[in-house]
């Protein structure tokens, strides 16, 4: 769903990104009933599917095809316009926001807006697996050839675009081995060869990685994770500047993409406190890596905040801020160890998904994914394959240390 990009009551992108996660998407219209002093402070639910007008001028009136206006009920409400208002004021650089029922469901959203058939897509070597099959599947299927690229060598990006190439995907950092790509350099590479630049920005999102304004042309979040922070909706977003974003709002309505005013409504309850929660959670994930670093069963931690990880100056270059999530491999073990020391963990649920306040984990060997890169990471000994992510959550940070410190003993002693 379209936002006109407004900064909320107070207004002005003067406002510092703290200030705007309390101000944007509560415009007056809104949030009071027009001739009535007062109002609440979050934008009621609007649940419809049919939009009445008084009358025919009216409706005629409503039919082009413009943001912010009563038309049909799949084109949203004001639930759905304040979400995505919200989140284009949180993205510097956008014309706009659309909105899709889950994260994978906007990046084939933003794919399908920049291909079509005959296509190249050069895809980063370590993308999240749906987004994987999406260019192995669903793309394949609309004779569109993807091909992947190792994402920390941009000579090989280079090397890899060909003519039918029109776009690039990248994932920074890779939301299971952690590895920073130089988004500007590659997004300069794209530019110089005309291909459009669609970013998942997840693990950081706009307040640690301004998307568009490192490069990138489309900037795609999973809003299941940091934006709702409670594990309880689904819901993902894609927002371009003047350029791309008329392709997304096209394609995303032509493809009947509505989002719930339940789940909008959650999402911006969950907007408001996402600084607060990443600030800990990054602060927590921090100090783990760095207490799993000195321990002699962790062969390498994959934290992007930690020096030493793939990316790490990338990392701090270009990123204001971090999350939750990082993963580590153990120092040689096999599979059935690694499930030990998971299986031994008290504080941790065993799920996938990530960014809400409770700590998750899940097995890593991503070996059996990758097409143009190897995995173990290089500079890492054949042996250490195996290992797991953490997604760190709102707990003490000595009680989930003290988990892992006794999960690690069931790893080296097995029953």
């Amino acid at each position: 769903m379209a936002s006109g990009g407004d900064d909320g009551e107070g207004g002005g992108g003067h406002l510092k990104p703290a200030t705007r996660l309390v101000t944007s998407g509560r415009r007056a219209e809104w949030t009071g009933i027009p001739g009535q002093p007062g109002s609440v402070v979050n934008p009621a639910v609007w649940r419809a599917s049919t939009h009445l007008y008084p009358d025919v001028a009216a409706l005629n009136a409503g039919k082009p095809n413009a943001d912010g206006h009563f038309y049909y009920g799949r084109r949203g409400a004001p639930t759905q316009w304040a979400l995505a208002d919200a989140l284009t004021a949180l993205e510097p650089g956008a014309a706009g926001t659309m909105l899709y029922p889950s994260g994978v469901a906007a990046l084939a959203g933003a794919l399908l807006a920049v291909l079509r058939p005959g296509d190249v897509l050069l895809m980063t070597d370590n993308a999240y697996e749906p987004t994987r099959n999406i260019g192995r599947a669903l793309l394949k299927d609309f004779g569109i050839e993807t091909r992947w690229f190792d994402p920390q060598d941009p000579d090989a990006f280079k090397a890899a675009i060909c003519e039918k190439t029109k776009a690039v995907l990248l994932e920074s950092p890779g939301s299971l081995t952690m590895e920073v790509q130089d988004v500007p350099a590659l997004s300069a590479i794209a530019r110089e060869h005309g291909l459009a630049v669609v970013l998942d920005n997840t693990w950081a999102g706009p307040l640690g990685f301004p998307a568009l304004e490192r490069g990138a042309d489309i900037t795609v979040m999973s809003l299941t994770k940091h934006v709702g922070g409670h594990s309880d909706l689904m819901l993902g977003s894609a927002a371009a500047g003047e350029r791309y974003y008329a392709k997304l709002r096209r394609t995303a309505q032509l493809l009947g993409q509505v989002v719930s005013p339940d789940d909008a409504a959650l999402a911006l309850r969950g907007l408001r406190t996402m600084g607060l929660r990443l600030a800990q959670e990054t602060a927590t994930a921090l100090a783990l890596a760095q207490w799993l670093e000195a321990q002699p069963e962790v062969a390498r931690v994959l934290c992007p905040m930690l020096p030493g990880s793939p990316g790490h100056n990338l990392w701090a270059r270009d990123f204001s801020g971090g999350c939750g999530l990082f993963s580590f491999v153990f120092k040689g073990g096999d599979g059935a160890a690694r499930d030990r020391f998971i299986d031994a963990l008290a504080l941790f649920g065993i799920g996938y998904s990530w960014g809400g306040f409770e700590s998750l984990i899940t097995p890593l060997d991503p070996a059996g994914i990758r097409t143009a890169t190897a995995w173990p990471l290089p500079g890492m000994d054949a042996g250490d394959r195996f290992g797991v992510r953490l997604s760190i959550g709102l707990e003490a940070a000595d009680d989930l240390q003290a988990d892992l410190a006794q999960a690690l003993y069931a790893w080296r002693n097995p029953a």
